[in-house]
């Protein structure tokens, strides 16, 4: 008989307890994976993110990253058209964001606006209805949670206050717009109430005056391997200025999270050893149940190498059913990890945490059938060490 028939027959006798370890295993390789996922998955999905409209190059005012300060570039006229004729540059577009409000109903309501240049933008997607027009002074782009605010729809009219006199709580700068489309932007968190104008009316709603200022400037390359090195470029060119390629922004954002990395190799190398020591004591428990039935096999001729590989063909199918359990209960326990860590106020809505990716199960799956594998050393060493004759004269007595 094989080696892989004996394991199979040898865990098929105590199959409460080989379901119970299977059980621990699965847990274990599911946290496992869920911690690879986690430690490569955040930088990923961040990436994508950021070039999910294909722009790879943020500028900014110096010191500062994309909306994270209220600091604002200006003027932003001559920067533009330096970018826009610069060869390797295929787009570029400014970006203001402000704090407005809404005239709803019965209530005034907090709103985000940006103000874009329609015809380069990276900030969004039209779900319904028609995008801005570069020359549009009239219309207005709403997310799905600032349309609910507003009660308005494609058509409707909606009056956005830039200022607000907080005495009397009278608007100092309003507009009525119209509803031009629904749109989903991608960097909003969820359920954030968000519109859109052309960039001349946002700063109208800002300050109040025409002013030749943004938040930051989204740059696209014709190549994206050419990013970097137009990023350098930039910098030497506009040293009075913050510019980020993606990989910059990537980098930056593992430093904030760098707890979130180190979470995933503590809790992966724990479940690791978990794994590790549950396999190996099994198999323990079962070599010196079975210590007589290996004797006699021994005591008849089976070589000692044909003990080892069948104590350690029971490690790795112990390992290879949990891995495949493990691998389901991951990824369904993934997704309701990340519905919670998604929530948290802040985040963009299409961030995630836990990236399932072929890379993720490849890698898990291969460390736990290594670690599987190598755990079933030892007591595979305590089978073929066996003392044959005593073990026989005390099966005996």
């Amino acid at each position: 008989m094989s080696s892989v028939a004996w394991g199979i027959k040898s865990l098929r006798r105590r199959r409460l307890r080989t379901t119970l370890a299977v059980l621990g295993i699965a847990i274990s390789a599911a946290m496992l994976l869920d911690m690879v996922m986690l430690s490569g998955g955040i930088e990923k999905s961040f990436a994508e993110l950021l070039t999910a409209k294909g722009f790879q190059i943020r500028i900014t005012p110096k010191g500062t990253l994309p909306f994270d300060t209220e600091a604002s570039l200006a003027p932003i006229g001559n920067t533009l058209e330096k970018l826009r004729a610069d060869s390797a540059v295929a787009a570029a577009g400014a970006v203001l964001g402000t704090s407005l409000y809404g005239g709803g109903r019965d209530s005034i309501v907090t709103l985000f606006g940006y103000g874009v240049q329609p015809e380069a933008q990276g900030l969004y997607s039209v779900q319904r209805g028609a995008d801005l027009s570069p020359s549009d002074s009239v219309g207005v782009l709403l997310s799905t949670p600032a349309a609910s605010l507003l009660e308005a729809d494609l058509g409707d009219t909606v009056t956005l206050i830039g200022r607000l006199d907080p005495q009397v709580v009278n608007a100092r700068i309003s507009r009525k717009l119209v509803v031009r489309g629904m749109v989903r932007w991608v960097y909003d968190y969820r359920g954030q109430p968000s519109v859109g104008t052309t960039l001349p009316v946002m700063q109208m709603l800002a300050y109040g005056r025409a002013e030749d200022r943004a938040s930051l400037i989204l740059v696209k390359t014709r190549n994206d391997l050419a990013a970097p090195a137009l990023a350098v470029r930039l910098r030497q060119e506009f040293p009075r200025l913050e510019v980020y390629s993606v990989a910059d922004l990537v980098r930056l954002f593992r430093q904030r999270l760098v707890y979130f990395r180190q979470l995933s190799y503590i809790l992966g190398t724990l479940s690791l050893v978990v794994s590790v020591l549950l396999i190996a004591t099994l198999l323990t428990i079962n070599v010196n149940e079975r210590l007589g039935e290996i004797a006699t096999l021994r005591a008849i001729g089976v070589a000692r190498s044909s003990i080892v590989r069948q104590v350690l063909t029971e490690g790795a199918v112990l390992t290879g059913l949990g891995a495949c359990l493990g691998i389901v209960l991951g990824l369904l326990t993934a997704r309701y990890l990340d519905g919670i860590l998604t929530s948290f106020p802040g985040l963009p809505a299409a961030f995630s945490f836990f990236v399932p990716r072929r890379e993720s199960l490849t890698t898990a799956a291969l460390v736990l059938l290594v670690a599987g594998s190598l755990a079933g050393l030892y007591p595979a060493w305590l089978a073929s060490r066996a003392p044959i004759a005593a073990v026989l004269r005390s099966e005996a007595t």
